[in-house]
């Protein structure tokens, strides 16, 4: 695991992570359960502490009452914009790995469904809401329930006289 060093004017990313992770696990809590103390999704909350996703200002005090081993240095380092990105060999982890598989697989047909539903266009990932939740199936076993909740955004026909560069030359 990488220091405490300073990179680019912030502790190193997988220390910061790594703290995250323990003020977590010190509160005894699950995503779920500070999910449902900030008002956020689990998923969101797991984004904040991988350093996926930017705390918000407005989002410090019940984040703060639900994990209160975050230290302001840590609530600092949330509230930075994050550099999104993965480890190329996360889908080597079997539950990443199935979850690629199953868009792969169901892919092609989840698309012509929003075609059909929506027209040409494609789901935001940037406007954009996940859970993870857990259910019982008809046969009494544990399922799991991934909702991706996603601003749909149109593809545009591309009319010359609607791109603001070509207006700001004339």
């Amino acid at each position: 695991m990488e220091t405490m060093e300073k990179a680019g004017g912030s502790t190193a990313p997988s220390a910061v992570v790594a703290a995250l992770i323990s003020a977590k696990q010190f509160s005894g809590k699950t995503f779920g359960q500070i999910a449902a103390e900030t008002g956020l999704t689990n998923v969101y909350v797991a984004q904040l502490f991988r350093r996926q996703a930017q705390l918000k200002p407005e989002t410090v005090a019940s984040l703060r009452s639900a994990v209160p081993a975050l230290t302001d240095k840590l609530i600092s380092e949330m509230m930075v914009a994050p550099f999104r990105s993965y480890r190329p060999n996360i889908i080597q982890e079997p539950a990443i790995y199935r979850l690629h598989e199953a868009i792969m697989h169901f892919g092609e047909s989840i698309k012509e469904v929003i075609n059909e539903d929506f027209g040409d266009g494609i789901m935001s990932a940037i406007d954009f809401y996940c859970s993870v939740d857990k259910v019982t199936g008809v046969d009494g076993k544990d399922r799991v329930v991934i909702t991706f909740d996603g601003k749909y955004l149109p593809y545009t026909e591309q009319k010359s006289e609607h791109m603001v560069s070509r207006k700001m030359q004339q």
